[in-house]
This record gives structure tokens, C-alpha cells and sequence, in this order.
């Protein structure tokens, strides 16, 4: 068993488990129970009613936070040509093609970059990486716009707080929502879109509760539980339901 740290225990001893606490409150629980020295990351876990190991139940998507999320996002493009420049214009941090897939071949460049986009007609190429990008949910996809002859659109909607999301093989699904300098009512509208988009991509074949748990955190914080059925009205503090 992982020895916590007293900060952690400290933080984790405000939080009431046995509640589902309204979003607002778990955003505002979440920052006063943040104790590291950096602007740490406000995530979102989800668990989702849905078995991932079906093809009709995947969930993946991608939408834009209206607040970002608080970092700039490195970006790599595969493009030659025009496009390579107008991917270099967009302000992406790496361009290039064969040198590029070389380079992450040999584990170069991984630790550099948060996102890949790359131009529909390099994408022959560019599947030799999916053992390696696939896992580190790089891989780009024309689902989610990171295929895409449009390089430069795509590279400013990824720096302008575009996230990616999709449910892991244990029905889990995460996103970031912001830094705890955000205001909480610029996490909550983050949080309200990107909840938007997961109920509406929700599988048809899904069956029972769709939204089975949620939990806010932040970097080296404990675990706040949320109503998973507050989807509306997320900046109303307390649940009417319990007044």
C-alpha cells in the first residue's frame, strides 16, 4: 500500500466520500485541497456504462474548452509542401515527414509533443507508427481531425484548448478541465462542455446508466466524488434536490 504524504492525507480528511458533491463544490473542494507549489491540473475521471470491447460501444471524441486548458499544447505535423508551411505558420512546434517518422522509430520526440496531426496523403507512412504513437493516444485519426488536409486549422484549435478523450479498456474515461488558477466558473463551463460532448456521443447500443461515476482531482490531490446526474445547472452550489 502507497504511503500518502501528510499534505495528501490532510487534503483527502476534507472530503466526505460518502457524498456526491455538486460540481461547483467539487471544484472549489478540489482547489482548497490542492497544496502543491505549481498550477496543478483540475482532471475528471468518468466511469462509463459502456463495454469498450465492443465496437459499438467505443466512446472517443474531441471538443474545444471554451477556457483552454491552461497549457499550450506541442504539437508535431506530418506535412510536406504548402501544407508544412502553413502548419509552421499555425505555430505547430514540429513539421516534417520520412526524418520525423524516423526519429519516433527510435523513441525520439515522444516526450516532446502532446498531440499529432498529420495530412491525409502521408498517412501511409505514417501507420508504421500506431504500435507506437497508438499506445500513448497519439496515433492521429480522422475521427478526431488530426487527419486532416486542413494542418493549420487543426493545429489551432489543439493550441486553442482542443482535448481529446476516449474510454479506456476498464470502461474509465479522463480529461483535464483547467489549472487551479482557473476561476471555478471558468472550470465548471469547461467541465459542463466536454460533458456535453461525452453524453452526446453516447453509443446507442449502450444499456442502463450511461454516466455510472465521477470524480474531480488535481495533481497530487485526492479524489472529490460528484453527482454523476448533475448535468444541468453545474453552477448552482448546492443540489436542490438535497435542500
Amino acid at each position: 500500500m502507497t504511503q500518502r504524504s501528510k499534505t495528501y492525507r490532510e487534503g483527502a480528511a476534507q472530503v466526505d466520500k460518502e457524498r456526491l458533491y455538486a460540481p461547483l463544490e467539487a471544484v472549489r473542494l478540489a482547489k482548497a485541497t490542492s497544496k502543491t507549489k505549481f498550477d496543478a491540473t483540475v482532471e475528471v475521471a468518468l466511469r462509463l456504462g459502456v463495454d469498450p470491447r465492443k465496437a459499438d460501444q467505443m466512446v472517443r471524441s474531441t471538443v474545444i474548452l471554451p477556457h483552454g486548458t491552461g497549457k499550450t499544447a506541442r504539437v508535431l505535423v506530418f506535412a510536406t509542401g504548402e501544407r508544412a508551411e502553413a502548419a509552421k505558420a499555425a505555430g505547430a512546434d514540429i513539421v516534417g515527414s520520412d526524418e520525423l517518422i524516423d526519429e519516433i522509430l527510435k523513441g525520439n520526440l515522444l516526450n516532446e509533443i502532446d498531440s499529432v496531426v498529420a495530412t491525409p496523403d502521408l498517412m501511409g507512412k505514417v501507420g508504421r507508427l500506431g504500435r507506437v504513437l497508438g499506445p500513448r493516444g497519439l496515433m492521429p485519426n480522422p475521427k478526431t481531425g488530426t487527419v486532416t488536409p486542413d494542418v493549420a486549422k487543426a493545429v489551432n484549435e489543439i493550441k486553442g484548448g482542443k482535448i481529446e478523450f476516449r474510454v479506456d479498456k476498464h470502461s474509465n474515461l479522463h480529461f483535464i478541465i483547467g489549472k487551479t488558477s482557473f476561476t471555478d466558473e471558468q472550470l465548471i463551463e469547461n467541465y459542463g462542455a466536454a460533458l456535453d460532448e461525452v453524453l452526446r456521443v453516447k453509443p446507442s447500443a449502450a444499456k442502463g446508466r450511461y454516466v455510472k461515476k465521477v470524480a474531480f482531482t488535481t495533481t497530487m490531490g485526492p479524489g472529490i466524488p460528484v453527482d454523476p446526474n448533475r448535468t444541468r445547472n453545474l453552477l448552482v452550489e448546492e443540489d436542490p434536490a438535497a435542500v
